[in-house]
């Protein structure tokens, strides 16, 4: 909205929830338009942009409840069948429903036997919740903003009930995976809801074994700090960054063994932390935990032997399907 106001010269005006991701909130500021804060949902967000709208005479654009939003929308979907004509299924994000009803609307009338397949975080289930009869119940904040809607378009909700076959529903580690896992087998930076359709194909594998899938990726705002944590977190997850924790006696070089003994399994140490005051050790006694970069579990496994083979029992703080022995 703010790229093409700018090129027509329109004033543009758009409101956003507190929680929008730094980059989209500046990139819309670059285009040109005027954006204001508000709320901690798109509806609240919304509550305040009719508001705007009335009062200084502006047309209101709804992000997807509005029938030229969601054909606009829709040419996501003719593109892709488009390009791969012989798509058995389409997995598409879910918020307020502008996206997944285009999509399902020219896909259902090019290919009818095509089946749609929608994806919202679990903790805004608010499509499938209305589609199952019961109140929306939405949590707290979501990885997947962009799609943390806490109520369905009143068009969108018709057109999914017609067009859509079902919604599935993927919980936040399981974006973080996916975000993970688009950068670093694709080489694509994905936001949370434009990774919730990955998500859902690496959760339900066994809807989509043996069929053409289309996965669409809604988006890519996603703030560098978040980013970079789904990063620390991922590597935490795949047993390439563990925390262990050692009790060394507090004497001249006796930390410079232990180094020397992780040096020789080819781990590199990230952070050492001394503990000598906050402990229950004896005197000359002092916990030291080192952050390490690794190979993998097995590497993990085979690092905590050497160091207790050299006299330092070991112990795990931090690290996914590995223990202490």
């Amino acid at each position: 909205v703010a790229y093409h106001a700018q090129r027509l010269g329109i004033p543009a005006l758009i409101v956003m929830p507190l929680a929008t991701p730094n980059v989209k909130l500046e990139r819309t500021r670059s285009f040109g338009a005027e954006v204001i804060l508000h709320g901690e949902s798109v509806s609240e967000a919304g509550d305040l942009a009719h508001k705007l709208a009335a009062e200084r005479r502006l047309t209101f654009v709804h992000p997807y409840d509005d029938p030229q939003i969601i054909a606009g929308q829709g040419t996501v979907g003719l593109e892709m069948l488009q390009q791969v004509p012989n798509l058995d299924v389409l997995v598409v994000p879910v918020g307020g429903g502008g996206l997944i009803s285009g999509i399902s609307l020219v896909a259902k009338a090019l290919r009818p036997n095509i089946q749609i397949i929608g994806v919202e975080t679990r903790r805004f289930p608010s499509m499938l919740r209305v589609m199952q009869g019961q109140e929306p119940e939405c949590g707290p904040f979501s990885i997947a903003e962009g799609i943390a809607i806490k109520s369905p378009g009143r068009l969108t909700l018709e057109i999914v009930r017609q067009h859509v076959d079902r919604i599935l529903l993927v919980d936040e580690p399981d974006i973080e995976a996916a975000v993970l896992m688009l950068l670093e087998e694709e080489k694509t930076v994905a936001e949370g809801a434009g990774a919730v359709g990955l998500a859902a194909l690496c959760c339900f594998p066994e809807q989509f074994a043996g069929r053409q899938v289309g996965i669409v990726l809604s988006g890519g705002n996603i703030d560098l700090p978040i980013l970079s944590s789904i990063i620390q977190r991922g590597l935490v997850s795949s047993g390439r960054l563990v925390q262990l924790s050692l009790d060394l006696r507090d004497v001249p070089g006796e930390l410079a063994r232990a180094v020397e003994s992780i040096a020789g399994t080819g781990a590199n140490i990230v952070q050492v932390n001394h503990q000598r005051i906050f402990t229950e050790l004896p005197l000359q006694a002092t916990a030291v935990q080192f952050v390490l970069q690794t190979r993998g579990t097995a590497h993990i496994t085979e690092i905590i032997r050497v160091l207790d083979a050299a006299g330092y029992p070991t112990r795990v703080d931090r690290a996914i399907g590995v223990h202490s022995p």
